[in-house]
C-alpha cells in the first residue's frame, strides 16, 4: 500500500516520528507521498524525505489555507525548489473556503500558477478543495485539454461530482478515513466510482479513520481505510492494494 498523502514531518510527531515509521512499514506501507504546506514545513518535510529515501517522496507546493497578502514570496520560494531539485509533485495546491473567504481571489491566482508549473515540470498536482468545488472545477477548466494530471486529495464530494473529475480527464480520487465514518455517506459514493480511479491516504495527523477516530492518524493507518474499501467494494484487501498501489505507482512515477 501507498500512503499517497501524509504530514507526518509535522509537530505533531516530533516526539515519536522513528516509530511511527515503523509502524507504517510493518502494516505494509510501502511508500508515503508527503505534501508540503508553506515555507514553515518544507525543511521538517525535506529533512524526513533523506532520512527515508525511497520510502518517503516531498512534493512541493503552497496549501490554500497558507495564502495572504504575502503569497507572492511564498510562491517564489515553490519556483526555486522545482529549480532546485526533483519533487514527485506540485501540492498540496488547491482552493479552501472552508476558514476563509477573503483571499479566493489570490487563491485562484496561487493554484493556477502552480497548475502552470506543474505542466512545465511535468508533475502531477495534489489538490486541496474544501468547500470550492465549483471554484476548482472552474480554475482548472482551462487546463481540460491539456496533459495536466493529478488527484483530489481527501474526495468527500457526490456521486455527481465525482463523475465530473473522472470525465476531466487524468485526476484520481484519494480516499482516507473520511470513508469509515459512518455518517459521512461516502462509502456509498466510492460504492459507485472504479477502483481505477483510487488512491488510498492518511492526511495525518488529520482524518483518523474509525475506530481511532479523535485521536492522532498516522500513515499506518492506510491500512484501515483500504480494509474498509475492500468491504465496499466485496473484495479481498489484496485486491485494493494491487490496484490503489499501481494506480499511485502510475500517476507519480514512483
Amino acid at each position: 500500500m501507498i500512503d499517497t498523502h501524509s504530514h507526518i514531518y509535522s509537530e505533531e510527531f516530533d516526539t515519536d516520528r522513528t516509530e511511527v515509521i515503523l509502524r507504517a512499514k510493518e502494516a505494509g506501507i510501502k511508500q508515503i507521498i508527503l505534501p508540503n504546506c508553506d515555507s514553515s514545513t518544507l525543511q521538517p518535510m525535506l529533512t524526513l524525505e533523506a532520512k527515508y529515501p525511497d520510502y518517503c517522496y516531498a512534493a512541493i507546493g503552497l496549501h490554500p489555507t497558507s495564502i495572504n497578502e504575502g503569497y507572492k514570496s511564498e510562491l517564489a520560494l515553490v519556483k526555486s525548489e522545482l529549480e532546485r531539485r526533483n519533487y514527485i509533485a506540485v501540492g498540496e495546491i488547491g482552493i479552501d473556503l472552508y476558514w476563509d473567504k477573503t483571499f479566493l481571489s489570490e487563491q485562484i491566482k496561487a493554484f493556477q500558477q502552480q497548475i502552470d508549473w506543474a505542466l512545465e515540470y511535468r508533475l502531477p498536482v495534489i489538490i486541496h478543495t474544501r468547500d470550492s468545488f465549483r471554484e476548482t472545477l472552474d480554475a482548472l477548466a482551462p487546463y481540460k485539454n491539456s496533459e495536466l494530471k493529478g488527484v483530489f486529495h481527501s474526495f468527500t464530494g457526490n456521486t455527481e461530482q465525482a463523475q465530473e473529475i473522472i470525465n476531466f480527464g487524468r485526476f484520481l480520487l484519494g480516499i482516507n478515513g473520511i470513508v469509515t465514518f459512518k455518517n459521512s455517506g461516502l462509502a456509498t459514493v466510492v460504492s459507485q466510482i472504479d477502483l481505477k480511479y483510487i488512491l488510498l491516504e492518511t492526511d495525518s495527523p488529520y482524518l483518523t479513520p474509525a475506530p481511532y477516530r479523535g485521536k492522532r492518524n498516522e500513515s499506518s493507518y492506510t491500512k484501515l481505510v483500504a480494509n474498509k474499501l475492500a468491504e465496499v467494494y466485496n473484495c479481498s484487501i489484496e485486491d485494493i492494494d494491487r490496484q490503489t498501489t499501481v494506480n499511485a505507482k502510475t500517476l507519480f512515477s514512483i
